[in-house]
C-alpha cells in the first residue's frame, strides 16, 4: 500500500478546495491517524462471515512515525531553548523590550508550534492585544485562505476562516437556528482585516449553492483598529505556490513509512506465531474432546497418524528489522533528517563533528529558518512595534513593556548549530582574543559570537559590566593567590 492509495480512503467534501483535502491528509500523517480510516486491526484476519480481510484493509499495529521523527528533529534544531534567535537593533530600550516580550508571551513556544503545524506546508500566527498586552495564537491552514495586495504581493489584504459546522453545535454557541436545521450543514465565516474582526452570520450549505451571501454578525466583529492584518501566513518551504509552501516529509518518506509499519506488523504477527506454533495432526488419531497444545497432554495416533508442530525460523525476524532500518535510512535521506545513530558514538564529539555528521538535518532547518524566523518571527515583532503606537503595551503585572522605536531595522542573531564543548570555547577564546588584538574584531562583535555559549542576552550590558569590572592584572592576580 501506498499513500495515494490510503489516501482515497480519506473522506474528501466536494465543497471545499482541493488544497483542504491535501492538507488534511499530510495532517493526518503528522499525528499519527493516517490509519484510523481501515475499519480493521491487524490481528483480525477474518471477518464475521469468514472471509478473509487483505492486509490493506487492516491497521498496521506498530507505527514507525518516520515523518514525525522528521518534523520534530528539524523544528527541535529550528527553535528548541538553545537555538532561538535573539532580536538585534540599533535601539537598545527596543531591544531590551521585544527581548522582554518574547518572554512575557512564550514566543518561543508558539513558533515551534507553528513550525510543527506548518510543517504540512502552510500555517498561520494571529497576534491579538487584549487589555494592552500581546497574545500569539497559531491558526492551521486547512480551512483559512490569505488574500495578497496585488500592488504588494507580500501584503495581506485579509484572510478568511470558512468551515461546514452542524446546525446543533451553532444554537449551542448561541445562535437562532430552527429546530428543523439542527442537523443541517452551515457554512461558519470569519475575516481578519487592516480593520476588525469580521463575523459572519451562518449560512446553511443549501442556501450557498442557491446563490445567497453572507450577511456581517455586526454584534460578534471586533474592531482592532490596528490599520493592518494582524496575522502572518507562513509558508513551510520554497516551492508550492502563492498560498502552501512544500511539506517537511515528502510523499516518497510517506511511502515508506507506510511500508515499515506493516513490515514491522508483519514480524511481529510472525513472532507471535513462532512462540505459538499451529499443531498439525495426520489422522486416523485417537483421543477424546478438543485437542489441547503443551507438554502436559498426550496426543496419541495409529500406526498411520501423525502429530507435529508447524514452526518457522526465527531468521525471518532479523531480517524484517534489517530491511525495515534500510527503509528508515531510505526515507530519512530523502527527507534530510537525522541519520546518526548514538550507539555508534564512542565519545564526546566536537560541535564542528555534530554539524558534519547532521549535515542534511541543518541544511533542512537552515531553509526552515528562511520562512519561520527571517519572514514570520521579524514580521510578528514588527507587527508588535507597530502595535505599540495604537496601545500602550504593558506585561503580565501592567507595568510598561518599555519604549519599541518605528525607525529601527530588526533583524535576528541565531546561535550555534550545536553547543560547542570546552575545547571548542577554548580554540574559540584563543581565536578572538587574536582578533581582537590583531584589531580584525570589534569587541562587541566578538561577545555577540560567544553570548550563546554563555547565556549573554544582550552584548551591550555585558560590555558596561566588563568596563564596571575589568580583568585582574597578572601582578595583582599572582598578590592575591
Amino acid at each position: 500500500m501506498d499513500f495515494n492509495t490510503l489516501q482515497a480512503t480519506f473522506p474528501a467534501d466536494p465543497d471545499y478546495p482541493e488544497r483542504t483535502a491535501q492538507l488534511a491528509a499530510l495532517t493526518r500523517v503528522l499525528d499519527g491517524t493516517l490509519y484510523n480510516m481501515l475499519g480493521h486491526p491487524f490481528a483480525e484476519e477474518h471477518d464475521n462471515a469468514g472471509e478473509y480481510i487483505p492486509l490493506a484493509k487492516r491497521r498496521p499495529s506498530v507505527r514507525t512515525r518516520i515523518c514525525q521523527t522528521v518534523v520534530n528533529d528539524s523544528v527541535s534544531l529550528l527553535f528548541s531553548g538553545g537555538h532561538f534567535p535573539a532580536v538585534e537593533c540599533k535601539d537598545e530600550p527596543t531591544r531590551d523590550a521585544l527581548a522582554k516580550l518574547v518572554k512575557e508571551t512564550g514566543l518561543n513556544e508558539v513558533m515551534i508550534d507553528a513550525a510543527t503545524r506548518g510543517s504540512v506546508g502552510s500555517v498561520a500566527v494571529l497576534m491579538k492585544v487584549l487589555k494592552n498586552r500581546v497574545f500569539w495564537q497559531v491558526l492551521p491552514s486547512q480551512y483559512r485562505t490569505p488574500t495578497w495586495d496585488p500592488d504588494a504581493p507580500d501584503t495581506l489584504l485579509k484572510l478568511s476562516e470558512q468551515y461546514k459546522v452542524k446546525g446543533g453545535v451553532l444554537k449551542a454557541q448561541g445562535y437562532t437556528i430552527a429546530d428543523g436545521d439542527i442537523d443541517a450543514d452551515f457554512w461558519f465565516l470569519r475575516e481578519w482585516d487592516a480593520k476588525a474582526e469580521n463575523w459572519f452570520l451562518p449560512l446553511k450549505v443549501s442556501e450557498a449553492k442557491d446563490g445567497a451571501s453572507f450577511v456581517q454578525d455586526d454584534d460578534r466583529t471586533v474592531p482592532h483598529g490596528l490599520g493592518f492584518v494582524p496575522v502572518v501566513w507562513i509558508r513551510n518551504l520554497p516551492g508550492g505556490d502563492d498560498i502552501d509552501g512544500v511539506s517537511t516529509f515528502p510523499v516518497e518518506a510517506i511511502d515508506t513509512q507506510i511500508e515499515a509499519d506493516y513490515l514491522l506488523s508483519q514480524g511481529g504477527r510472525a513472532l507471535k506465531y513462532q512462540s505459538d506454533p499451529t499443531l498439525h495432526i495426520k489422522e486416523p488419531a485417537h483421543g477424546a474432546g478438543a485437542m489441547v497444545k503443551g507438554a502436559a497432554n498426550v496426543i496419541v495416533t495409529s500406526v498411520e497418524g501423525d502429530a507435529k508442530l508447524l514452526e518457522i525460523s526465527g531468521d525471518s525476524a532479523h531480517a524484517v528489522m534489517d530491511w525495515v532500518k534500510a527503509l528508515r535510512e531510505i526515507a530519512l535521506e530523502g527527507a534530510g533528517a537525522n541519520r546518526a545513530n548514538a550507539d555508534k558514538l564512542s565519545s564526546v564529539q566536537s560541535g564542528r563533528a555534530m554539524e558534519l555528521m547532521n549535515q542534511a538535518l541543518i541544511w533542512l532547518a537552515d531553509k526552515l529558518r528562511i520562512s519561520y524566523g527571517e519572514g514570520a518571527l521579524l514580521e510578528l515583532l514588527n507587527m508588535a512595534v507597530r502595535a505599540s503606537t495604537t496601545f500602550k503595551l504593558v506585561d503580565k503585572k501592567g507595568r510598561p513593556l518599555g519604549e519599541l522605536s518605528q525607525d529601527d531595522d530588526l533583524a535576528l542573531r541565531w546561535p550555534q548549530w550545536y553547543l560547542p564543548t570546552y575545547t571548542d570555547k577554548q580554540t574559540q577564546a584563543e581565536t578572538l582574543t587574536t582578533l581582537r588584538d590583531g584589531g580584525l574584531l570589534s569587541r562587541e562583535t566578538s561577545i555577540k559570537s560567544l553570548a550563546a555559549s554563555y547565556d549573554i542576552a544582550d552584548p551591550t550590558d555585558e560590555i558596561r559590566q566588563i568596563e564596571s569590572d575589568p580583568p585582574l592584572s597578572s601582578s595583582t592576580a599572582a598578590a592575591s593567590k
